[in-house]
């Protein structure tokens, strides 16, 4: 198994994100996307962990079977556990070899509002809690709005928080986001403050516009205006949906590539089409303007 820092290192790294199915369907789903995927070549491959621990065995089930032909991140939240129970998990994941970690605060589960924080309140303390139980096989990343986050009030006051959780991990994937520019003004806002942690930024194409509004709301990130106005132009056509969602992905990662962007690390929804679209997109170059 590789570290992601380590590959980080050595270029622009190309990664999938999948959810644990909840269901034989969704397991048979997520292997042919699987399949799909694999010509492309992934750098590695990150599963999601549920509120409170919610999909816990089934994280660790699929990171386990994707480390046999992959390079798996595991996600990892702190709310809802105690630590204890996060060094034992931490450890029978360094059993199995898997050291690339997403370390995250969480939220507590809907269904279960009132579950106790646990014994971490942030993911900076499960940064150091994975790197106390892992040592230098770990490569730790953290979870990175490109705005503020949506408990936060203050840019300044956000950023240097979030200047300090850089700094502790390894590197960091982004929230959805659709303008290039937020990424642009998040990388040099972090470096006036001394941190140059690598960014990873997240890419969720549109091609359903309730799915990704739903996304959107959890991670307190609102979809630009100008991509709204594209999506209800064609709302009666879910085709044209799609293409705009497509065609819009595929501009911003151009530009986050030209901008010197680390990779691209692509939020699936455990589907591969869209994905295998935007890269065969960026695979071809731009046509060049007619000259006059």
């Amino acid at each position: 198994m590789t570290r992601i820092i380590d590959l980080l290192d050595v270029g622009p790294t190309t990664s999938f994100e999948f959810m644990p199915p909840r269901t034989e369907k969704g397991w048979d789903t997520l292997q042919a996307t699987l399949s799909d995927l694999r010509e492309l070549h992934p750098s590695f491959v990150s599963v999601t962990y549920g509120a409170g621990g919610s999909t816990r065995d089934r994280t660790r089930q699929i990171v386990a079977e994707l480390r046999r032909e992959h390079n798996p991140m595991a996600h990892l939240t702190c709310w809802g556990h105690s630590r204890a129970a996060l060094v034992d998990i931490l450890k029978r994941y360094l059993d199995l070899g898997v050291t690339n970690i997403l370390a995250l605060r969480g939220d507590p589960p809907r269904n279960q509002p009132d579950l106790p924080r646990g014994d971490l309140g942030h993911a900076i303390d499960l940064v150091h809690l994975t790197r106390e139980v892992m040592g230098d096989e770990a490569s730790i990343g953290v979870a990175v709005h490109t705005q503020v986050h949506p408990e936060s009030t203050d840019r300044a006051d956000d950023r240097a928080h979030l200047a300090a959780k850089l700094d502790a991990a390894d590197f960091g994937i982004t929230q959805l986001f659709f303008r290039a520019q937020e990424y642009a003004d998040l990388v040099a806002d972090l470096a006036d403050l001394g941190c140059t942690t690598p960014i990873l930024p997240g890419i969720m194409p549109v091609t359903n516009v309730g799915q990704v509004q739903r996304f959107a709301e959890l991670s307190g990130y609102p979809l630009p205006d100008e991509l709204v106005d594209k999506l209800d132009a064609v709302a009666d056509d879910p085709a044209a949906v799609r293409a705009v969602g497509v065609a819009e992905a595929t501009r911003l990662c151009r530009e986050l590539m030209e901008m010197g962007a680390p990779g691209l690390h692509y939020y699936t929804l455990n589907k591969s089409t869209a994905t295998r679209e935007i890269h065969a997109n960026l695979a071809t170059p731009m046509p060049r303007p007619a000259m006059g």
